[in-house]
């Protein structure tokens, strides 16, 4: 027979282990993060790495403009992508208030497509700084996922420019306590067969970027909550 002690010992683990808090992961970004169906094919893939129920996605936008659905129908819809904007101006506008509501402990984002039509590469990169610093700020164990933009075509060699200088910034960046991973989805997308507008993906890059996204993303997931494959 277990004791008094025992039991009530128990039921606080149980307790605990129940009220654990999830890792919280925000999807920043601007419209190509807002508007576009990648977000519910990698929460898919998480939900098939047994890992949807110890995660949820964190942000002030729930809209989902275009009616996207994954096989998870419960799929979180919370995202930081916001139409138009740009890194440079999130970097010192906006980023600071969205990180001290969400308190995310991952931040994966694809942002310059709208600077690359008023800013160079290195105010571009400067911004990515400045965002990482408010990051750590706000959680200095922050994991960050950084995309590498995909192309179309009216910028592309501008594209081209800021996508090649994002892998040496991220080793400078990069620190054992809040890491920099990079998701490449530029390499392989095809800016005239996967485009719907000249701008945004369609579904066959909504996958491309969910493929490219995911296992990075579940690799950092894994790490933070400490489990293996």
């Amino acid at each position: 027979m277990f004791s008094v002690n025992t039991l009530l010992a128990t039921a606080c683990l149980l307790g605990s282990v129940l009220g654990q808090a999830k890792l919280r992961i925000m999807p920043l970004g601007d419209s190509i993060t807002e508007i576009t169906c990648w977000r519910p094919i990698v929460w898919d893939n998480l939900a098939a790495a047994n890992l949807s129920s110890r995660i949820e996605f964190v942000g002030s936008m729930t809209n989902n403009p275009q009616n996207c659905a994954g096989k998870t129908s419960t799929w979180d819809k919370h995202h930081e992508g916001h139409s138009g904007y740009q890194a440079v101006s999130i970097a010192n506008t906006n980023l600071a208030g969205w990180l001290s509501s969400a308190k995310p402990d991952i931040v994966m984002f694809m942002l310059g497509t709208n600077d690359v039509r008023s800013y160079g590469t290195t105010d571009i990169i400067n911004a990515y700084t400045k965002m990482v610093g408010l990051m750590r700020a706000s959680n200095k164990g922050m994991k960050i996922i950084v995309d590498l933009v995909i192309p179309f075509p009216s910028s592309d060699a501008k594209i081209k420019s800021l996508n090649a200088a994002i892998p040496g910034w991220a080793a400078a960046q990069n620190t054992t306590a809040s890491p920099i991973y990079i998701a490449d989805c530029s390499t392989g997308y095809n800016g005239q067969s996967m485009l719907r507008d000249g701008v945004h993906p369609n579904a066959a890059g909504d996958k491309l970027i969910a493929d490219r996204l995911s296992p990075v993303l579940i690799d950092a997931v894994r790490k933070s909550l400490g489990v293996s494959a």
